[in-house]
């Protein structure tokens, strides 16, 4: 090894020093580079198109990506989303032309952070794609159908990345602390069971981030009388600190419509199991809150009207007294939402009443419905022949009360749950008289 090598090795990151070379190294995805795969056999036969590597950080997608490179024939080019520009991805088209003309090379072009490309970049490289000069790696941890333009998207192969398992993780370490050449296999390092499954479940599917802390425990522990570094597991906690949760803006509005679904399911455990994990991945929680406020009369309605008002005081309480105290009547909200009994006559007439509103003519309001406020009313006949309710008994009194063009429609169906039972049985018992 010489000298460049040795400081490299020392300033290098152990999660960059230890990244797989081969396919047959790489950790985790089995389900794309896994033996027969369609992806595996695409970079083992050098002939793998324009694709996009979707998933969180730490699965492997820049690994894997780098095994192309040390395989493939044709050029290998790594460019940012974030400092490349229009000017340099020309340069490098105008490259790749050279020397497919010249050569009859062709050249990858891996964009990281693929969703952070303008519409203008993405556009200037679209000729270059369709004619083949180039093909195209797209690297990105949010949701290329929703943070990327179709145009590329419809030319690339999506494949998806999950989080590796706790096993996949532990693999890694346990790699990284055996090799001698790249890893921390010159050390003389013993790790406890629990320290290693420590990291490896705190890492939440990130092996970067537990190689990262694995290093860190390494490199600031001191050796014993015998020469060794022991880790512990309070020195593994005290390396890695918190679990990361890996919440993109994809990831954050699937885990809050799960928490919404929950709500609407009546399951309070799952609502909980949501919400804290919003809550811990960093969301804000004034949108939770308002979220269980249009639930409270979208999922409940009038068959718990309370469940309104627990929400919403759950979101005055959030105001007033800020987190962490407000998860607590916030989870309370939770709750009664969760155990109400569920209608969802609210959301449906209203759904009916605005389409209706949307799609039948306008036609002049009903003579004794309009209004007697203004002066001079009475001289054009507005309000005559209206039935003031609490003149009659019951201070109820029949008359039409509906637009002209939706006369007869009932928008408003309650349900038999809960409190809304007795306005159900009201209604029934006006319709047989």
């Amino acid at each position: 090894m010489n000298l460049l090598d040795a400081q490299k090795r020392i300033t290098t990151p152990l999660a960059d020093r230890i990244r797989p070379l081969t396919l047959d190294e790489f950790i985790g995805q089995a389900h794309i580079v896994g033996k027969g795969k369609l992806l595996r056999r695409a970079i083992e036969t050098d002939s793998l198109t324009s694709s996009i590597f979707f998933g969180p950080p730490g699965v492997g997608k820049t690994t894997l990506a780098s095994i192309i490179a040390n395989t493939t024939n044709s050029r290998f080019i790594k460019l940012n989303a974030v400092t490349s520009g229009v000017k340099e991805i020309r340069s490098v088209i105008q490259e790749a032309e050279k020397h497919l003309e010249m050569y009859g090379i062709g050249t990858y072009v891996l964009l990281d952070e693929c969703h952070r490309w303008t519409k203008a970049q993405s556009d200037s490289i679209l000729p270059a794609l369709e004619s083949g000069t180039i093909k195209f790696i797209g690297s990105t941890t949010e949701n290329p159908y929703i943070a990327m333009t179709g145009a590329i998207v419809s030319r690339c192969r999506v494949f998806r990345f999950y989080p590796l398992t706790v096993d996949d993780v532990k693999t890694a370490l346990n790699r990284a602390l055996t090799d001698k050449e790249r890893g921390l296999g010159r050390y003389d390092v013993v790790i406890d069971a629990d320290a290693l499954d420590h990291i490896a479940y705190i890492a939440n599917g990130d092996v970067r981030c537990a190689l990262n802390a694995l290093e860190l425990a390494v490199l600031t522990t001191e050796k014993d009388e015998n020469g060794r570094i022991h880790i512990t597991k309070e020195i593994a906690e005290d390396s890695i600190q918190a679990k990361a949760i890996n919440c993109d803006e994809q990831q954050f509005y699937d885990m809050l419509s799960a928490f919404c679904k929950s709500l609407r399911g009546g399951d309070s455990s799952a609502a909980l199991a949501w919400f804290a994990r919003l809550i811990y991945a960093g969301a804000d929680p004034r949108i939770i809150v308002r979220r269980m406020i249009a639930h409270a009369s979208e999922d409940v309605g009038l068959a718990n009207p309370q469940a309104l008002q627990q929400a919403v005081a759950a979101a005055q309480a959030l105001e007033l007294i800020g987190m962490p105290e407000a998860r607590l009547p916030i989870a309370q909200a939770i709750i009664f939402i969760c155990e109400s009994p569920k209608s969802n006559s609210v959301v449906m007439a209203i759904g009916e009443a605005m389409k209706d509103a949307e799609n039948t003519i306008d036609e002049p309001v009903p003579v004794h419905l309009r209004d007697t406020s203004y002066k001079g009313a009475a001289k054009l006949g507005d309000g005559v022949g209206y039935k003031y309710p609490h003149d009659y008994p019951n201070h109820e009194v029949e008359q039409e009360y509906m637009p002209p063009s939706v006369k007869g429609k009932k928008y408003y169906i309650p349900s038999d749950m809960g409190l809304e039972a007795k306005i159900a049985e009201k209604h029934r018992q006006k319709k047989s008289k």
